[in-house]
């Protein structure tokens, strides 16, 4: 689930993982989530599966549907990618710094706001892939970028990466 074996102090880890996969629904919301990917797109795969499992958030379930986005793509819209709190944290640091350089949000609380740590609804995933992807394809036409390269190296660099 990404936390090791010990988790967080707020429960991430072994135990939240045994809880989410007991819970009750979680086989038809995945099946229905992965039905929703491959028919609607990656927003409404996020949507199906926002708030429907106790403890299984964005950060955890956007893992599944990135991998599921990988052997069954999407219909529509972009392939899904990971949203987590770190990458929501670089994000709204790069938004801090564009917002105080352009002017348009000179404190930062409209990032701090849009770029908030957790529970992203399905509108900001689907803004966090309009960007990633359209970010990825700017990045590809400079020298510092593999040409071609897919959204999700993008994802990685950022989540490997600290922004400054």
């Amino acid at each position: 689930m990404g936390k090791g074996k010990r988790g967080t102090p707020r429960g991430s880890g072994p135990a939240t993982l045994h809880r989410i996969l007991a819970a009750k629904d979680l086989d038809a919301a995945l099946s229905s989530t992965v039905t929703a990917l491959y028919a609607y797109g990656a927003r409404a795969a996020y949507a199906a599966l926002h708030q429907q499992i106790p403890e299984f958030g964005p950060s955890f379930f956007t893992k599944f549907l990135y991998f599921a986005g990988t052997a069954l793509r999407p219909a529509h819209g972009p392939e899904p990618l990971i949203l987590d709190r770190l990458l929501s944290l670089r994000l709204r640091s790069l938004a801090v710094t564009v917002g105080r350089e352009t002017g348009h949000d000179p404190d930062g609380s409209v990032a701090a706001w849009i770029w908030a740590d957790w529970n992203w609804s399905p509108h900001r995933y689907q803004v966090y892939l309009s960007f990633m992807h359209a970010a990825a394809e700017q990045l590809a036409g400079t020298n510092g970028w593999p040409s071609g390269a897919a959204p999700d190296l993008l994802e990685c660099a950022l989540f490997n990466t600290a922004w400054k």
